[in-house]
């Protein structure tokens, strides 16, 4: 069973968050939420109040996952990449060939300002392209370039989330997943 971590700060876009993680655990996946701050209480964009797993902050291995997952949302992203520690964790992960990088809409920019996309392919929520600093911004809702996964935004979340579960446990459970939730574009 492949393990994902997701990163998560007040402000995220609730559902960028939710529903790849509802994907990923529908498909086996253990996925972890934490939050980027002391405690675990989160405030979406939409004004949404839920609780994440853990905090980030308490994690004594925040390496022992497969996967780094970043939802967007404006806020939740600028949140994100004020913390040092997400830097920190994103640099790692990015150094692990065996790790996957995985972010949407807005966030994709936290990975650019760090230069973890430099000669990648990439996507993001239009107007935070100039972020994806070295990258070739490809406009596509998911764009796949090595093990960085990028979504552009919230009707992007779920081929999202089945590009993830694809490279985690494999296209054949991605495909089950999708024909379950009747989603009707191949991923």
């Amino acid at each position: 069973m492949s393990k994902a971590l997701m990163l998560i700060a007040d402000g995220l876009e609730e559902c960028e968050g939710l529903i790849v993680v509802d994907l990923l655990r529908r498909g086996g996946v253990e996925v972890t939420t934490a939050s980027i701050k002391e405690g675990t209480t989160i405030l979406s964009s939409h004004g949404i109040t839920f609780e994440t797993d853990c905090s980030a902050l308490a994690l004594e291995n925040w390496m022992g996952f497969d996967a780094v997952i970043l939802p967007g949302g404006h806020g939740g992203t600028m949140n994100l990449k004020a913390s040092p520690l997400v830097g920190e964790i994103l640099k790692a992960y990015a150094a692990d060939e065996s790790k996957l990088v995985t972010a949407i809409c807005a966030a994709p920019s936290i990975l650019g300002d760090l230069g973890l996309l430099e000669g990648k392919r990439a996507t993001c929520f239009p107007g935070f392209e100039s972020h994806l600093k070295g990258a070739e911004y490809t406009a596509e809702p998911v764009t796949e370039d090595g093990r960085f996964v990028t979504g552009n935004g919230l009707g992007a979340a779920i081929p999202f989330g089945l590009h993830i579960l694809s490279r985690l446990e494999g296209p054949e459970i991605a495909e089950e997943i999708r024909q379950k939730i009747q989603y009707p574009f191949a991923i």
